[in-house]
């Protein structure tokens, strides 16, 4: 009897890799291939500046395209309306509140038009907190993130949380016939080039532009294309970003990777309305109220668009409200995979694929913080069609039927004190089960300071769309005091 002839050692170990696998591997959640995942994140995108969401001196047609072959949502929330914090919800399935990270990194200092202490933020996502990233990798996904990251440097990088791959964008870049100021082809070049080498594999990849916040630029010739727009140069930045979204799709659309990928793109909080830097105007969010840095709706509502061919019905649009802390259970349940306990995120998945609705729950921020554009540190909750908001230095309530009041122009606290009271009472008892924390007074604060700017502009009433001169005058002399350096140190 003839002995077997044995296997070599590298075919040996490839069936054992192979049969290491785990079952998930093979089949998605509705039984088909595996879907590589794109996750294409804008910066500072709101959520009036895609055509698809009514914009009509804004020019996206790939944007708007991928939406009739998808679904969009008009009620996406990001968890944090400032980017460091709403990017770590995003990437973890967790409320800003239970990562530390409330803020954009590395936050605001202490001035004296300040009541509350500015919370002392980590020096980035702490690796105890587990990305979608690591997760997928875990189960034979390759991960990559192009772009954007604003989590932490050495030792805090993607690639310490789970990433394969990290090639870092160039936010600031001369705009020519080939680049935008945002490096939006640097970092399109950079991600096609991933879809490519991995093509034959699971993938998740993560397009974190730059674009469109400020400091931005635009070629004379994109001034004068957009001539009529709002504001020209952020109209030229925005059909850069979807030119470049157009790329990722047509590079799908060439490597037969169409029907096999997930796409959704989304934004890491509302767009900027007030004046910063050196841009005397930027953007507007109406109907909706304020923007960036704020927790009113323009700040809160982000631009939201699922593409799944085969998955995803084509053409739907959906006003559930949604968070985007519901990413991480919605694409593992896509992937096939089980969820982990302890998120509080919501899978979406059913949603997506037809479902009319999900089951009924409360959305809650704790953002204790005074920003850049002129947030307050305040919470916020909603249930239903009602929003209350808290303010945490002065404890003023501020309730908005959103249904009939969408732009929170009139606010009921004092018509419904019962309701108000309970749902402070709710958002109280969410912030004690997340840990939030509540900054303490500050010691230097100055109250001439703050009526001094309180005087000058409320940043959030003001209506870009609909302001006159006298108001722009007021906005420009606002940034300026707010841009000023304290007389003396303040703070611990």
């Amino acid at each position: 009897m003839h002995a077997q002839p044995m296997l070599p050692g590298w075919v040996l170990a490839l069936i054992l890799a192979w049969m290491a696998l785990p079952a998930t591997h093979a089949l998605g959640a509705t039984g088909g291939r595996i879907p590589n995942i794109v996750l294409i994140l804008a910066d500072d995108l709101g959520i009036h500046d895609l055509g698809c969401y009514g914009r009509a001196d804004h020019a996206t047609p790939h944007i708007d395209r991928m939406a009739s072959e998808g679904i969009r949502l008009t009620r996406a929330y990001c968890a944090q309306p400032i980017c460091s914090a709403s990017r770590a919800a995003l990437l973890t399935g967790k409320v800003p509140a239970r990562t530390g990270i409330t803020s954009f990194l590395p936050g605001r200092g202490n001035h004296p038009s300040q009541p509350l202490l500015q919370p002392t933020l980590p020096p980035g996502l702490d690796p105890g907190h587990v990305t979608l990233a690591r997760r997928l990798r875990e189960q034979g996904w390759t991960c990559g993130l192009v772009g954007k990251w604003h989590l932490g440097g050495p030792g805090l990088l993607p690639v310490d949380h789970g990433f394969d791959t990290y090639q870092p964008g160039r936010p600031v870049t001369r705009p020519d016939a080939s680049e935008g100021s945002k490096g939006e082809r640097f970092v399109t070049q950079a991600a096609v080039g991933f879809m490519e080498a991995n093509r034959h594999r699971p993938f998740f990849l993560m397009v974190a532009h730059d674009s469109p916040h400020i400091p931005y630029d635009a070629t004379p010739a994109e001034r004068s294309r957009f001539s009529t727009a709002f504001e020209p140069g952020y109209a030229a930045v925005i059909a850069r970003l979807d030119a470049a979204v157009g790329d990722v799709l047509a590079a799908l659309d060439r490597l037969g990777l169409r029907d096999d990928t997930l796409v959704l793109l989304t934004s890491d909080n509302g767009g900027l309305h007030v004046p910063e830097l050196h841009h005397p105007r930027v953007t507007h969010n109406g109907p909706f109220r304020a923007g960036k840095g704020f927790l009113y709706e323009g700040g809160l509502r982000i631009p939201l668009v699922v593409r799944w061919p085969g998955h995803v019905p084509a053409g739907r649009t959906s006003d559930v409200p949604v968070s985007n802390v519901d990413w991480v259970p919605t694409l593992m349940e896509a992937a096939g995979l089980k969820a982990p306990e302890g998120l509080d995120g919501t899978s979406l998945l059913a949603l997506l694929q037809g479902g009319r609705s999900l089951p009924r729950r409360r959305l809650a921020w704790h953002f204790p913080h005074d920003t850049n554009q002129g947030g307050r540190p305040a919470g916020a909750l909603i249930e239903g069609d009602w929003k209350l908001i808290e303010h945490l230095a002065d404890g003023r309530l501020e309730l908005f039927n959103l249904a009939f009041d969408p732009g929170e122009t009139t606010n009921l606290a004092s018509r419904r004190p019962r309701l108000a009271r309970r749902m402070q009472r709710n958002l109280a008892s969410w912030r004690n089960a997340v840990g939030a924390r509540i900054p303490p007074s500050h010691p230097a604060f100055d109250e001439s300071a703050r009526q001094q700017l309180d005087a000058l502009f409320d940043p959030s009433t003001f209506q870009p769309k609909h302001a006159q001169p006298a108001d722009w005058e007021r906005a420009y002399a606002w940034r300026r005091l707010m841009d000023a350096p304290p007389p003396h140190p303040v703070g611990p």
